[in-house]
C-alpha cells in the first residue's frame, strides 16, 4: 500500500509522472494585507486567534507575519534559531550498503545540491517555527525524460486554509474559499510540532502574541512618558467670570509655552509651573514590563534567555548559566533538524526516488550535520589509554577515520615516530635493563643515586614480557588455536598442571631480594644523613 505525505491512500499507478502545472500562483495581491495589528486590544487578538481555531487562519498568518516584522526582540530570536539551522552542512545517506542504494543516494544528492537556493528553501521550510506550519509547492520538470525538481516556491500561510479539513487545503483561483486538495508529491508541507495540538495552535507565536500585545501597550505610553519627561506641568489660572475665549486663549498659551517656550497671557490670568518629580521607581514600569515581555518571549523561542540577553531583568547573569542555557538550545537545533531532515527525506526525496526508480526503491535518508565539534585531543587521550595501557589493538584505518587523517598514497613518505629517550633521571637505560644479568642491575640500583620510585621503576622493566612470555606461551598457543569458548576453558584446565613456573618463581624470589636490599640500603643512608 502506497500513502502520500498527508497519509492519503495513492495508487502507483495514478501517479507515475509529476504535476508538472503550477498551483500556488503568486499574484499582486497576494501583498495587500488587512494589517490586523494596528490597534489591537485583546479582544481583536482573541478573536483572530479563534478565528484560527475554526481553521481560517488568514487573519492569524497576517498577525504572526507582521509581528515578526514589527518586533526587533521577535525578530532576532526567530533568526537565531532558523539560522542555527540554515548554516549546518548536510549529506543524504544511502538506505542500505548495496550498489543499487548509493546510486540512488548520490542521484538525490547531485539533484538537491542543483538546487541554487537550497538555502533560502530551507529557511522557507523553518517558518514553521513561528506560525505552526510550512508549504513548499514543487515545481517539476520532466523535460529530459526523467522527473527533476526544478525549484521550490514557498506558499504564504494565509493561502492555506484549513476551513472544513483536517489537513491542509490550498487557496487557489478556482477555488478561494475551500480550497483543494494539494495533489500527491505536489507540495512538501512541513509542521512544527512543539506540542501537542492542531497545526493552526503549534506555532511558537500562539504564545508570543499576548506578551507582543502587552509589550506593545508598553512601548506607545513609554515613548508618549519620555516626550513629556522632565517637562513641568503647567497650570493656568483664570478669574471666575473669564470668557470661553479668554480660557482657550489661556490654554493655547500654556501649549505655546511646551513647545516653543513663549506665549502671551493677560495679566488678568496667572500661570503656575509645577517640577515633576525625579528619579521615581514609577518612571522604570514601562521598560521593566516590555523587558519582562521580551524575557517571556525569549523562553519560549530559544528556551532561556542569557543567550539573548546580556542577563535578568537587572542584567545580572553568569558564565556556567549561559553555558548551560547554550546547550538547551543546541537540543532545540537537534530537534529542529531532525524534524526538517524528515520532511525532506520523505516529501522530497521519496516523490523524487519514486518518479525515477519505482515507488518499491529504498528511499535515502537526509540528515544535518547539527553534532557540535568534537574534541579531538580528548578523543586522542583515550585512545592513547585504550591501545597503550590497556592492549587494545586498533587498526591504522580506523584512526585514519576516526581523526579524519588520510592514510599514506603511494609515492608518499609516512612520518616515523620519533626516537624515545631515557630520562636522565633514570639509573638505567632501557637496552641494559632488558640485557643486563640480575646482578648487574642490582649493582646498579645500589650505585644510583635516586628515588627509590625509579629504582623499583628499573627493576620492574628488568622482568619484563621478555621474562614472563615463556612462561606464557602455552597458554597463548591453546588461545590461537581453541575453536570456541568450552574448548579454551577444557584446555586452560589442561594446560595449566604442566606449565613451568620454576623460571617465573625465580624471578618473583629475586625481585624480593633485590626490594629488601634497596629498602635496607636506603634505610641505612637515611640514618647517617640524620646522624
Amino acid at each position: 500500500m502506497l500513502y502520500d505525505q498527508f497519509g492519503r491512500e495513492i495508487q502507483a499507478r495514478d501517479i507515475r509522472t509529476p504535476e508538472t502545472r503550477e498551483i500556488s500562483v503568486a499574484q499582486i495581491r497576494d501583498r495587500w494585507n488587512t494589517y490586523p495589528s494596528s490597534g489591537l486590544t485583546p479582544t481583536r487578538l482573541a478573536r483572530i486567534l479563534k478565528e484560527a481555531d475554526n481553521g481560517d487562519v488568514l487573519r492569524q498568518a497576517e498577525l504572526f507575519e507582521e509581528m515578526e516584522e514589527k518586533d526587533a526582540h521577535l525578530a532576532s530570536q526567530f533568526q537565531i534559531r532558523k539560522l542555527a539551522v540554515q548554516g549546518l552542512s548536510w549529506e543524504i545517506l544511502p538506505a542500505a550498503d548495496d550498489a543499487k542504494s548509493k546510486e540512488i543516494a548520490e542521484f538525490c544528492n547531485f539533484a538537491i545540491a542543483g538546487l541554487s537556493e537550497f538555502d533560502y528553501h530551507v529557511l522557507d521550510f523553518l517558518d514553521a517555527l513561528p506560525k505552526g506550519y510550512s508549504m513548499l509547492e514543487i515545481l517539476w520538470d520532466t523535460s529530459s525524460g526523467q522527473a527533476a525538481i526544478r525549484a521550490l516556491r514557498w506558499v504564504h500561510p494565509k493561502k492555506i486554509t484549513f476551513w472544513d479539513s483536517i489537513t491542509p487545503r490550498v487557496l487557489t483561483d478556482e477555488d478561494p474559499i475551500r480550497g483543494i486538495d494539494p495533489p500527491p508529491w505536489k507540495f512538501a508541507y512541513h509542521s512544527y510540532k512543539a506540542r501537542s495540538g492542531y497545526d493552526t495552535r503549534a506555532g511558537i507565536m500562539r504564545v508570543c502574541a499576548w506578551m507582543y500585545l502587552f509589550k506593545n501597550y508598553a512601548v506607545k505610553d513609554w515613548t508618549a512618558f519620555a516626550e513629556v519627561y522632565g517637562m513641568p506641568i503647567r497650570v493656568g489660572k483664570y478669574e471666575p467670570g473669564a470668557s470661553k475665549a479668554d480660557k482657550d486663549a489661556l490654554l493655547s498659551a500654556i501649549r505655546m509655552l511646551g513647545s516653543d517656550a513663549a506665549g502671551i497671557v493677560s495679566k488678568a490670568t496667572e500661570i503656575e509651573f509645577i517640577e515633576t518629580q525625579k528619579g521615581s521607581s514609577n518612571q522604570l514600569v514601562y521598560e521593566v514590563l516590555a523587558r519582562f515581555c521580551d524575557a517571556q518571549m525569549s523562553k519560549a523561542i530559544l528556551g532561556q534567555t542569557l543567550t539573548s540577553e546580556a542577563g535578568g531583568e537587572k542584567g545580572q547573569g553568569s558564565l556556567a548559566l549561559g553555558r548551560v542555557h547554550s546547550d538547551v538550545r543546541q537540543d532545540l537545533v537537534e530537534a529542529d533538524c531532525r524534524a526538517l531532515a524528515k520532511t525532506i527525506t520523505h516529501q522530497v526525496l521519496r516523490p523524487l526516488v519514486g518518479f525515477n526508480f519505482g515507488w518499491d526503491a529504498p528511499v535515502p535518508r537526509f540528515r544535518f550535520l547539527y553534532e557540535p565539534p568534537e574534541d579531538l585531543k580528548q578523543a586522542a587521550e583515550v585512545y592513547k589509554i585504550v591501545c597503550g595501557e590497556m592492549g587494545q589493538p586498533v587498526s591504522r584505518e580506523h584512526i585514519s577515520a576516526r581523526f579524519k587523517i588520510p592514510m599514506p598514497g603511494p609515492g608518499e613518505t609516512p612520518l616515523k615516530r620519533p626516537e624515545s629517550q631515557a630520562p636522565e633521571s633514570d639509573p638505567l637505560p632501557q637496552a641494559a635493563k632488558r640485557s643486563a644479568p640480575q646482578g648487574t642491575v642490582i649493582a646498579s640500583l645500589a650505585k644510583a643515586d635516586d628515588t627509590a620510585q625509579a629504582a623499583i621503576d628499573a627493576l620492574a622493566e628488568s622482568l619484563g614480557p621478555e621474562s614472563i612470555d615463556p612462561l606464557l606461551q602455552p597458554v597463548i598457543l591453546h588461545v590461537l588455536s581453541s575453536s570456541s569458548y568450552e574448548e579454551l576453558l577444557e584446555g586452560l584446565f589442561a594446560v595449566y598442571p604442566n606449565m613451568d613456573r620454576t623460571q617465573f618463581q625465580d624471578l618473583v624470589r629475586r625481585a624480593c631480594f633485590v626490594a629488601d636490599a634497596w629498602g635496607s640500603l636506603s634505610a641505612k643512608e637515611e640514618a647517617r644523613d640524620g646522624s
